[in-house]
């Protein structure tokens, strides 16, 4: 099993595999959700200090907060999915001869 691991902002992320569901943190039910994994010690906060835009929700149970809107985070994991952008574990092969050579004085 691959796993895609999707850049969430601020030099956060996240395992795409594990992701249920992301939902906008606006409505009642999501609040109160939040504060229930706050309290139950399954809250990941991954804003940096910003304005949560994103809860995600994973098959662990963990609720992790997000300064990215879902529809960023969705628009990264397609592109990701559809080849725009390379993927973490993909290493490009470099020719030797293109590789810096570092010199010390």
């Amino acid at each position: 099993m691959e796993i895609e691991l999707i850049h969430i902002g601020f030099g956060n992320i996240v395992a795409m595999n594990r992701v249920i569901a992301i939902a906008s943190p606006n409505s009642a039910p999501i609040k109160r959700t939040i504060q229930e994994g706050r309290d139950k010690g399954l809250l990941i906060d991954m804003t940096s200090g910003r304005k949560t835009k994103a809860v995600i929700f994973t098959d662990s149970e963990h609720i992790v907060l997000a300064a990215l809107a879902p529809e960023t985070i969705s628009g990264r994991l397609l592109a990701s999915r559809s080849g725009i952008f390379p993927k973490l574990e993909q290493e490009d092969e470099v020719d030797e001869s293109e590789k810096p050579v570092f010199v010390q004085s």
